[in-house]
């Protein structure tokens, strides 16, 4: 697998939204959003809302999970990526299918029952606990930071 030219990996229940589309694309001077996630990659009514929200400098591609492992090795150097995944386990199978990712932007996992807040925009429960584990063993640092201008922290420090 070839080393593609990722920005930035993150982790967002909702993928694609304003907060994404503009503020983190433009700051990052990404020219290419892909969403990897089993279920957008066949809804082409949940990718059109999310094309709306994209620069007109940036593309996206909608990717199973599967075909991401399989192709984001071979993205040209000219592709500035940021990789969009919506769950824990979605950015954990990527890391262990071979996608070279040594940090992930952890935006917005919302709150439901069972699940413990430990930051405005993020909640966690005891399998998406289990799931960073693996990923910080793995050697990925875990950031969590809704926007580029604001102070981050690391995950594992508040679980």
């Amino acid at each position: 697998m070839g080393t593609p030219n990722i920005l930035l990996t993150r982790i967002d229940n909702r993928l694609i939204h304003g907060q994404v589309g503009m503020t983190w694309t433009n700051t990052l001077g990404a020219n290419l959003v892909i969403v990897a996630n089993d279920e957008v990659a066949t809804d082409e009514v949940q990718q059109n809302l999310m094309d709306m929200v994209l620069p007109e400098t940036a593309q996206s591609r909608f990717f199973t999970i599967e075909k991401t492992i399989r192709i984001i090795g071979k993205a040209a150097p000219h592709q500035k990526i940021l990789l969009v995944v919506r769950t824990p386990e979605d950015a954990l199978r990527l890391v262990e299918g071979g996608v070279p990712l040594k940090e992930i932007n952890v935006g917005n996992l919302h709150f439901s029952e069972g699940k413990k807040q430990i930051s405005p925009v993020v909640s966690v429960d005891e399998s998406d606990i289990a799931i960073f584990k693996k990923l910080a063993a793995l050697g990925v640092k875990l950031e969590v930071k809704g926007i580029p201008n604001e102070r981050g922290f690391d995950l594992m420090t508040k679980i």
